[in-house]
């Protein structure tokens, strides 16, 4: 149910930076350790964008593969590969990719919103 509210902050940041203009795409970049689900911030997307400058725009999803580092031997990996470093058996591990949520771009029709029929 997180993806609600998520949905509604990109609407109002999305709303907030394309001035009067119709939104037509938005790119959002989604780490693969999110919890979030692509269909789940589509749903929300189709209720809370509508009467918006932003209804019909397109979401387009980039999920960002998940990028461990171990802190004993800098050795990066994917977490599929084994949870210690498989290079040293180190555990003491960081998070370097994967975690990421946020709004890449925005693609808005150049005839305001306001004047469409």
């Amino acid at each position: 149910m997180h993806e609600l509210s998520v949905t509604e902050s990109i609407l109002e940041i999305a709303l907030r930076h394309s001035g009067e203009q119709r939104i037509t795409d938005l790119h959002l970049v989604i780490g693969e350790l999110s919890t979030l689900i692509d269909e789940s911030v589509q749903f929300y997307w189709d209720i809370v964008s509508e009467g918006t400058p932003a209804a019909g725009a397109t979401l387009h999803f980039r999920r960002v593969p998940a990028q461990l580092t171990c802190q004993t031997c800098g050795h990066t990996y994917s977490p599929r590969e084994a949870l210690p470093c498989p290079a040293c058996g180190g555990e003491d591990i960081r998070v370097v990719a994967g975690e990421e949520f946020y709004l890449e771009a925005i693609d808005v029709d150049a005839e305001p919103a306001s004047s469409r029929q």
